[in-house]
C-alpha cells in the first residue's frame, strides 16, 4: 500500500509527489497525460509582486515565500532529474502605455509601499533603456527585480524525471472514483478497474477537481475553470532581456523570454467553462496590446497558439490542506498562480501529509473557509 496516491499531474501535483518523495513517503501519481493541460500552456511568469491586487495580502506572502524557494528549489530539482528548467531570476518590468496606465501603476507602487514593498519607479526612457524593443509612446514604468520566470514545459518534465528516479509511480490514466473505507479516503479505482490503496488520497486535477467521484456531498472544492489563451512566438535574435508586463488603455499583456528565442505572450481570461477553443478575437487581442507596447513583435514568426483551463476559486486564492473528508487533501484552485506556488505548495502538503501539522504560510487557504 502506498503513502499517497496523487490525482492529478500537473505542476502541483508533481511538485507535491516529489517533495512528498523526498520525505521518505511511497507516491503514485494518477493522471492520464500529466504536464499536458495547464502546465503546459502556461507562461511561467514568477511574479508575486508584480502581480499584486488590492485585498490579496495574504496570497502575496504565499507567492513570495513560494518565488524565494525558487533558487534553491531549481537547483535541487535539475541536479535530480538532469534537466534544465529555464529558471530565469532578472526581474519583471511593469510598464504604461498613456497617462491613465501610469496613474495605474502609481496606484499599485503605493499600496507596495505599504506592504514595505520598496518599488523602483521608472520613467520611459528608463524603461526603453532597460528594454530598447519598448515603444517610444511608453510613459514610465514599474521594476520588480527580485521577480523572474521559468519554462513551465521544462519544470514539469523535470519534475516527471525526479519524479521516477526517486521511486515515485506515475500512472496514466483517469481516476473514476476516490475509494472510501469506515469513513475515510483508502484510495482510488482507475478508469481500467484498478485501484490503487492509500492512507492518503491528495487531490490536484485542478478545474477537474469538482469532477471526482465517490466523495461525499460538500467535501470537493468549488474551483471552476477559467480559459487563458496564450500565443508563442519566436525571435532569431535577442528581443527582451526580462518578462515585460504593459497596461494598455487599461488591458493587461505580458510578454516573457526564453533562452532559445520563444517570446510568450498572455493572456486571456473567459468564464467559458471548460472551452479549449482558440479564437481569432482571443489573438488578436493579445497581439494587438503587445504590438503597442513592442512594435517589433509583427515581425516575429508566429510558432504557437493554445488555450488552457486555470483552476479558480471563489476567491481566486488555493485551496490547501484537509478536507471534511478524513484522509482527502486538496492542493488545487491556484488559478493564475500555479506555476509560482508549486514549491511553496509541494513544501506545504509534504510536510502536511508527513507530520498532520500545516505550516503557517498557508493556513489561510484552508478549504474551511469556504463551509464558514
Amino acid at each position: 500500500m502506498d503513502d499517497v496516491v496523487i490525482i492529478g499531474g500537473g505542476v502541483i501535483g508533481l511538485a507535491t509527489a516529489w517533495r512528498s518523495l523526498g520525505r521518505g513517503l511511497r507516491v503514485t501519481v494518477a493522471d492520464p497525460e500529466p504536464a499536458a493541460k495547464a502546465s503546459y500552456v502556461a507562461a511561467g511568469m514568477l511574479t508575486p509582486v508584480s502581480e499584486l491586487t488590492y485585498g490579496e495580502e495574504a496570497l502575496l506572502h504565499l507567492g513570495l515565500a513560494s518565488r524565494d524557494r525558487y533558487p534553491a528549489f531549481v537547483a535541487e530539482l535539475e541536479e535530480v532529474s538532469g534537466r534544465d528548467t529555464g529558471f530565469r531570476g532578472d526581474g519583471t518590468l511593469q510598464v504604461a502605455l498613456d497617462s491613465d496606465d501610469l496613474a495605474v501603476l502609481g496606484e499599485l507602487r503605493r499600496y507596495q509601499e505599504s506592504l514595505g514593498i520598496p518599488a523602483e519607479t521608472l520613467t520611459g526612457r528608463e524603461c526603453r533603456r532597460m528594454e530598447p524593443m519598448l515603444a517610444p509612446s511608453v510613459r514610465g514604468g514599474l521594476l520588480a527585480p527580485a521577480d523572474g520566470s521559468i519554462d513551465p514545459r521544462r519544470l514539469t518534465a523535470a519534475l516527471l524525471t525526479a519524479v521516477e528516479r526517486l521511486g515515485g509511480t506515475v500512472v496514466r490514466e483517469r481516476v473514476a472514483e476516490v475509494l472510501t473505507e469506515d469513513g475515510r479516503a483508502a484510495g482510488v479505482r482507475l478508469d481500467g478497474g484498478d485501484v490503487v490503496r492509500a492512507h492518503q488520497v491528495v487531490l490536484a486535477a485542478g478545474p477537474w477537481s469538482q469532477d471526482v467521484k465517490g466523495v461525499p456531498d460538500g467535501v470537493l472544492p468549488p474551483v471552476r475553470p477559467v480559459k487563458g489563451q496564450v500565443v508563442r512566438l519566436r525571435s532569431a535574435t535577442p528581443f527582451l532581456g526580462r518578462c515585460v508586463r504593459g497596461l494598455v488603455r487599461g488591458s493587461s499583456v505580458y510578454l516573457v523570454p526564453r533562452a532559445d528565442g520563444e517570446i510568450v505572450v498572455g493572456a486571456t481570461q473567459e468564464e467559458m467553462g471548460f472551452d479549449t477553443t482558440v479564437t481569432a478575437g482571443g489573438v488578436w487581442e493579445l497581439l494587438r496590446d503587445a504590438r503597442e507596447l513592442l512594435p517589433g513583435v509583427t515581425e516575429l514568426e508566429f510558432a504557437e497558439v493554445r488555450a488552457g483551463l486555470r483552476p479558480g476559486s471563489p476567491d481566486n486564492a488555493p485551496v490547501l490542506g484537509a478536507s471534511a473528508l478524513p484522509g482527502l487533501l486538496l492542493a488545487t484552485g491556484h488559478f493564475r498562480g500555479g506555476v509560482l506556488l508549486a514549491p511553496v505548495t509541494g513544501d506545504v502538503m509534504a510536510e502536511l501529509l508527513a507530520t498532520g501539522s500545516m505550516p503557517e504560510v498557508a493556513r489561510p487557504f484552508s478549504p474551511a473557509r469556504f463551509s464558514e
